[in-house]
């Protein structure tokens, strides 16, 4: 909504400080806990649901991995056993891997940003509880033995009710599409954030590369998880209402499932390792004492990195049997990808080189992570080769590559984030002897578990096989690979006690800790409700950093800015150069977004069974509705009911 009128600028005194933590703070007690849009809040909120579903879906790791350490083992039946890998892949990848990046992007791009919130704080609540009702519809399933049980691809005609009868497949395609949603309505949110809530004067050559790693993400997730979505949906039509999309014996097509669902989850890949990138782009020259190198370079690879993500589905394909000019052009682009990702490991490294590193934990965690990304950029050169895909294609050398690009570069950067930002989230330090113990283990026990398995994969033990024969030549590495895997659970382990033990006797922080030179460390760690109290207008790339570098037209204004506490408001800017253009009113605290995610789960619940749960269905359909109506209901707070009078111009 826009004011005319012209905002004030000015200086914080303490009492404008105390309206503004008035107005922006949450109110106490459970129905504030449910109603809160706070930015911060919900950040913390899906970090710690995805380091549940991380534990969730390492506890499932473990029990794989006993059942393998020795050949003939029968701790697991082979259902059971297909559940839990499944289980394993979609919790890590859909439950873990993006809700993290998602929780540390919700907390702090607006601090990036100089803004007070995100664009649509509303819907951005509405994501975090569709992604944790999402994860619970799923792990009902489980629950009740009706997990996924044919991989987080489920390709069919395995999945199809004739050979999967249950509800296995139902749970797991509603719960793609329950997830699909809060994705796309969160990724929606961060485009228009980064469009419109840039501080003043921070155009896009000025922006934080965690930024473009995120948007670039998100945009990608807009794309292709309706794709996704759409299989998910004729999936479920298939098994519950006799459509025959997948099914060859009625002119279905089975690979058309491969084609929706590959042109999502490999782009897919790309979106839970580019904010991450982002995230060491931004943090590891801090400790290196110096911005990083090649900022631009990394920028556009960034970019390209993305694009090129849009081009290598069939890269998992090549032993499907498709034409030969199909799978040269797909080896050729799935081999060119490597350029910009190489693009980003100089900038990394020429930054170490130059800099005066500072050995911290949060160091240790995100150099690691270039050597794990070039040992996992290796083995995807190889796999984009059709000649070494074909004899390398599901064997535990796939298993190997993924692990070594997944957890490398979300796992250990996601590390490296917690230790270097926790200052700002809780206002206490994390132990850094805890810390390096926690580092050094994780790193051991992480490459005695999967290098490994390299060779595993090319002594040709297929993947997803939930026992093998002895005397095959898998047995002792099988066992290094178990002993390892809970190495680095132990690793994880040990940062979440540095977590607890920080929280109650952590040394207080300071705002700028690390002496970093972005507009987050610019305010109190914690931040206060409100952000900032005058909104920043920013004159270079480094606000913190500019006595020292010199760098920028003029020196960022950090202490006078845009005086606006009509309510909750921040200010609007213009896309590329960031040019102030609008006031905008921000909502209040409202428990519609957690009333409408009632309202869609009963809907999905309703789903399962139409035979039976109709009537579910459409009491979620009500709730849902009513939930849109008090959502929307206009309010005067927000000026929709009555304009305020226009005021006159600040002298």
């Amino acid at each position: 909504m826009t004011f005319e009128r012209i905002p004030v600028t000015g200086t914080a005194s303490p009492d404008y400080r105390q309206r503004l933590a008035t107005i922006w703070e949450t109110e106490s007690g459970i129905l504030g806990w449910f109603s809160s849009v706070d930015h911060k809040e919900i950040g913390i909120r899906y970090i710690v649901t995805a380091f549940v579903f991380l534990v969730l879906g390492g506890i499932e790791a473990l029990i794989m991995r006993a059942q393998l350490a020795r050949p003939n083992e029968t701790l697991l039946t082979p259902e059971q056993y297909d559940q839990l890998f499944s289980m394993h892949g979609m919790t890590m990848i859909f439950l873990y891997a993006m809700p993290i990046l998602s929780g540390f992007s919700n907390y702090l791009w607006p601090l990036l940003l100089g803004a007070r919130d995100m664009a649509f704080p509303r819907v951005n609540a509405l994501s975090y509880w569709l992604y944790v009702a999402a994860g619970i519809f799923m792990y009902t399933g489980f629950a009740m033995g009706a997990g996924p049980n044919d991989g987080w691809f489920n390709y069919v005609p395995y999945a199809n009710k004739e050979f999967n009868p249950g509800l296995n497949m139902d749970f797991y395609a509603l719960g793609m599409i329950f997830l699909g949603i809060s994705t796309t309505v969160g990724s929606i949110n961060f485009v228009v954030t980064f469009l419109r809530l840039r501080a003043p004067g921070m155009s896009i050559n000025r922006v934080p590369i965690m930024i473009w790693g995120t948007l670039t993400a998100s945009a990608a997730n807009i794309l292709v998880v309706p794709s996704v979505s759409l299989a998910f949906f004729m999936l479920w039509l298939d098994r519950n209402f006799g459509t025959h999309f997948f099914d060859v014996a009625a002119g279905g097509q089975p690979l058309l499932w491969q084609h929706l669902f590959w042109i999502f989850a490999h782009p897919w890949v790309y979106a839970i390792v580019l904010p991450a990138m982002g995230m060491v782009s931004d943090a590891l020259p801090v400790f290196c004492r110096r911005p990083l190198v090649g900022y631009t370079a990394v920028v556009l690879s960034t970019l390209a990195t993305m694009t090129l993500g849009f081009g290598v589905w069939v890269h998992h394909m090549f032993a499907t049997g498709l034409p030969t000019l199909a799978l040269s052009f797909f080896s050729g682009v799935s081999i060119i990808i490597a350029i910009p990702s190489a693009v980003a490991v100089f900038a990394w490294t020429l930054t170490i080189w130059l800099g005066r590193p500072v050995i911290t934990t949060a160091f240790l965690f995100f150099a690691s992570m270039i050597v794990l990304f070039v040992i996992g950029g290796v083995s995807g050169f190889m796999t984009g080769s059709v000649p070494v895909d074909w004899q390398l294609t599901d064997t535990y050398f796939v298993v190997a590559h993924i692990h070594y690009v997944l957890i490398g570069i979300n796992l250990f950067p996601v590390m490296g984030a917690l230790y270097f930002w926790f200052p700002k989230f809780t206002g206490k330090m994390l132990g850094e002897k805890l810390g390096m113990a926690s580092f050094w283990t994780m790193f051991i026990g992480f490459n005695v578990a999967f290098l490994p398995m390299h060779l595993t994969g090319l002594l040709g033990m297929p993947r997803r096989v939930y026992t093998y024969p002895a005397h095959m030549g898998w047995d002792t590495l099988n066992m290094i690979t178990t002993i390892g895997a809970f190495v680095l659970a132990i690793g994880v382990l040990l940062t979440f006690v540095n977590v607890l033990v920080s929280l109650r006797q952590g040394r207080a922080a300071g705002a700028n800790p690390w002496d970093a030179p972005t507009l987050e460390w610019s305010v109190p760690s914690p931040p206060p409700p409100y952000n900032f109290a005058v909104l920043p207008t920013v004159a270079s790339r480094h606000p913190l950093w500019e006595q020292r570098l010199g760098e920028g037209h003029g020196t960022s204004s950090l202490e006078e800015g845009l005086i606006l506490d009509h309510a909750r408001e921040t200010i609007g800017t213009t896309a590329l150069d960031s040019e102030p253009d609008v006031i905008l009113k921000m909502p209040f605290d409202s428990p519609a977004p957690f009333v409408l995610t009632l309202g869609i789960s009963a809907v999905f619940a309703g789903l399962l069974i139409p035979s039976r749960l109709w009537p579910l269905t459409a009491v979620g359909c009500l709730v849902t509705v009513a939930a849109i109506l008090i959502w929307l209901w206009p309010e005067r707070g927000l000026g929709q009911t009555v304009q305020p009078p226009s005021e006159e111009p600040a002298s």
